[in-house]
């Protein structure tokens, strides 16, 4: 495994960040403890959660199950960076939801619980929430962090310049501020790239990209469908139609390069400026097991220009990507 500082903090994570979002919904907990474990084995140290992941409402599911595997002991909980996010409803009664002091005082000590630990490594807040101002976010994380409940505050979904004015408002309580940002980037969505990449470098934030294959699309899914492995439908349907002949393309070119088109897609990604890792949410131990490969892929110059006609991104950082 390789490692990496988180950001411009002194905090060494694996270049995969294990996402957990499919335990409990689509993986058994008995083999979400296992992938976990071998995750372990593998060297991945960086987990990724949220309180809303398992999808019933107020409950915490895939919390509760990451609070039974450090249950067991066996130093799994000392040797894993935990990353886990409040803002999406965990009730109907106010204040259940977003950003308020109150509801990130609350949604802490309810994961701390669920996740049968008494610090949570890195809080990020899953949305930018426009109705609380920041002065009241970071009065509330340094709380937190005073009490000895969180030690690293990271955000999510959040655009450049909210990143900007929470950094600016931290700078001026004299606080660290945040220390990442998850958003979707593949190389199919590239919108970061303007501003929120730009943002992150300049401010030392580390990167970590959710839906690294953009729901698969980017992983062989023209493959896997003539081999009857892999049948969409719906939205996920659309995309491929609209998008077929740069697919078609992209793994044509994975072929000539002699490398699976998922481990190619995450290799592009562990390439990018200021990416710390990609989430990688591994269904099966084949699938985890599968996603080293990528650490191994040596994306030289002429393979990314090659990407870059396939999948054109926005031409680089705002304002030069649309003005003179």
């Amino acid at each position: 495994m390789k490692y990496t500082n988180l950001g411009r903090t002194g905090l060494s994570v694996s270049r995969l960040c294990l996402g957990t979002m499919n335990f409990g919904p689509q993986t058994s907990e008995e083999d979400s403890h296992a992938i976990m474990d071998h995750a372990l084995e593998l060297g991945i140290n960086f987990f990724d959660t949220a309180n809303v992941y398992g999808w019933k409402k107020g409950e915490g599911w895939t919390e509760q199950i990451i609070g039974r595997w450090f249950a067991k002991g066996g130093d799994r909980r000392e040797r894993t960076v935990l990353a886990t996010k409040l803002y999406g409803g965990m009730g109907d009664w106010p204040n259940q939801t977003y950003l308020s002091a109150l509801n990130i005082r609350q949604a802490c000590d309810a994961s701390l619980k669920r996740l049968q630990t008494d610090h949570i490594d890195i809080y990020q807040m899953h949305h930018v929430d426009r109705r609380t101002p920041w002065e009241e976010i970071w009065e509330a994380m340094e709380v937190l962090r005073q009490q000895g409940k969180i030690i690293y505050v990271g955000s999510s979904n959040h655009a450049g310049w909210h990143i900007a004015k929470a950094q600016e408002r931290a700078r001026q309580r004299h606080l660290y501020g945040l220390v990442s940002e998850q958003s979707i980037y593949n190389l199919m969505v590239r919108d970061v790239e303007l501003e929120v990449l730009p943002a992150c470098e300049d401010y030392g934030l580390g990167v970590i990209p959710w839906s690294p294959l953009q729901g698969g699309l980017l992983g062989g899914v023209l493959r896997k469908q003539n081999e009857g492995k892999r049948r969409l439908e719906g939205r996920a349907k659309e995309a491929l139609d609209s998008n077929r002949a740069a697919i078609e393309a992209y793994e044509e070119f994975c072929g000539e390069l002699g490398e699976d088109p998922a481990h190619v897609g995450l290799a592009w990604l562990l390439a990018q400026p200021a990416v710390t890792g990609p989430i990688i949410g591994p269904r099966t131990m084949e699938q985890l097991d599968g996603s080293l490969r990528a650490l191994d892929i040596d994306i030289d110059d002429k393979a990314l220009a090659r990407l870059d006609e396939i999948f054109p991104g926005p031409g680089g950082a705002a304002p030069e990507a649309y003005a003179w």
